[in-house]
């Protein structure tokens, strides 16, 4: 049978992940903007400490697997500039050829 609805362990409500997850972000914002303030204030930049998360929310249950998908992915080659750059190359070709061939 599937293994799909048995729960080892009950997850915490979505709503107060959430709220957990809300209240870190103001954290650091809050902690960003005291750094921000103080660095404007003269302070050296790399005497100032800067705020890091405490608080991650676990994705998955199983946290082996988390781990091993977040491995970089491979690149999509249509989406770096030299893809583009090659295309708008080939475009400019094929323009130059038919204006060449329009013109005996």
């Amino acid at each position: 049978m599937s293994q799909r609805h048995r729960q080892e362990a009950i997850p915490p409500p979505k709503m107060d992940t959430r709220a957990h997850a809300h209240n870190e972000r103001h954290r650091i914002n809050s902690e960003l903007h005291a750094v921000a303030t103080q660095v404007s204030a003269g302070l050296e930049p790399d005497e100032v400490h800067e705020p890091g998360p405490a608080f991650a929310p676990s994705h998955r249950k199983n946290t082996e697997k988390a781990l091993k998908n977040t491995a970089p992915k491979s690149l999509r080659h249509w989406k770096l500039k030299e893809w583009k750059r090659r295309t708008a190359v080939r475009r400019a070709k094929a323009q130059a050829m038919r204006l060449a061939g329009e013109q005996p």
